[in-house]
């Protein structure tokens, strides 16, 4: 429907353009076209050209997705050269054309971002998580999984200057080792989500200081934490009550001694009980034994 009042543009019935541009044409009828689109009414003439750079100059999100996922570095460059206001940056799976010569001005101007996803952006450095550290004081969410780039020093910055943080994914950050975690954890207690999946270099140590600084916590994910034990996982249980949900597949020093504490509680596990297990909590159920015999 938006898409056709803007075609509507016989003299008879006025002008779409002759509306306020910043209080109607912005906020409530723009917005709910997409942005390809928008990017298309750019070249029905001069005016809309200008009423679309406007929009996008007060846009205050935005995701390469709705784009594609292959787009020029220059016109990314060119949206958003003119905007100062963003909140959600999205930039998934763009390693084939972001870098930080893209990136690092984007952030330098948008200093009111409290989401930043960049899952899977590749060709980005450690610069990129530096920038992102000294201009958005204000940031709650961001995803660096997938970004082999992010070293100890990065993340350093990241927690030394977003203490605001309540979400943040390192899955498959590789290069990050218990003493990066530790750090991350201590500065930004805030935190009620967490991933660092598929990292065989964080062990007990970092997850008991998460454990230990981060009350709040919620979500944490560690499939694949080769040195992730059972002694952690208990201080996990003892000092995080607000705990819903844990990932621990392909955690194989992981055992259901220490599982079970949190089971109890209700927390969503990604891990099975053993059949042993399973059928005493069938038992508990139905309230009698299944003919099987349990010592098998």
């Amino acid at each position: 429907a938006p898409w056709h009042l803007m075609m509507s543009l016989t003299p008879s019935r006025g002008c779409l353009l002759d509306l306020p541009w910043e209080d109607i044409l912005v906020p409530h009828i723009l917005c709910h076209l997409p942005l390809q689109q928008l990017l298309s009414l750019q070249r029905v003439s001069k005016s809309f050209q200008s009423l679309i750079q406007l929009y996008l100059a007060n846009m205050r999100c935005f995701d390469s997705s709705q784009i594609g996922p292959a787009i020029p570095r220059a016109a990314f460059v060119n949206l958003l050269k003119d905007n100062e206001v963003l909140q959600q940056l999205v930039l998934q799976n763009c390693s084939d054309w972001l870098t930080d010569r893209e990136l690092l001005p984007v952030i330098g101007q948008n200093h009111h971002l409290h989401q930043i996803q960049l899952k899977g952006c590749a060709q980005l450095s450690r610069h990129a998580l530096v920038a992102i550290s000294l201009s958005c004081p204000n940031l709650r969410r961001l995803s660096l999984a997938h970004c082999e780039w992010v070293d100890s020093l990065s993340l350093r910055s990241l927690a030394d200057h977003c203490k605001a943080l309540e979400a943040v994914d390192l899955t498959a950050c590789r290069q990050l080792k218990d003493e990066a975690v530790c750090y991350l954890v201590q500065k930004c207690s805030r935190l009620k989500s967490l991933s660092l999946a598929v990292n065989a270099n964080v062990g007990d140590v970092a997850v008991e200081e998460i454990a230990k600084c981060c009350p709040e916590l919620e979500h944490l994910d560690l499939t694949g934490c080769l040195r992730v034990k059972n002694d952690s996982i208990r201080v996990l249980a003892e000092y995080c009550p607000k705990l819903r949900s844990l990932k621990v597949k392909h955690c194989h020093n992981v055992a259901e001694s220490s599982l079970s504490i949190l089971r109890s509680r209700g927390v969503e596990l990604d891990v099975e009980p053993p059949l042993q297990r399973a059928l005493v909590l069938l038992q508990d159920v139905v309230g009698f034994a299944p003919f099987i015999n349990l010592q098998i």
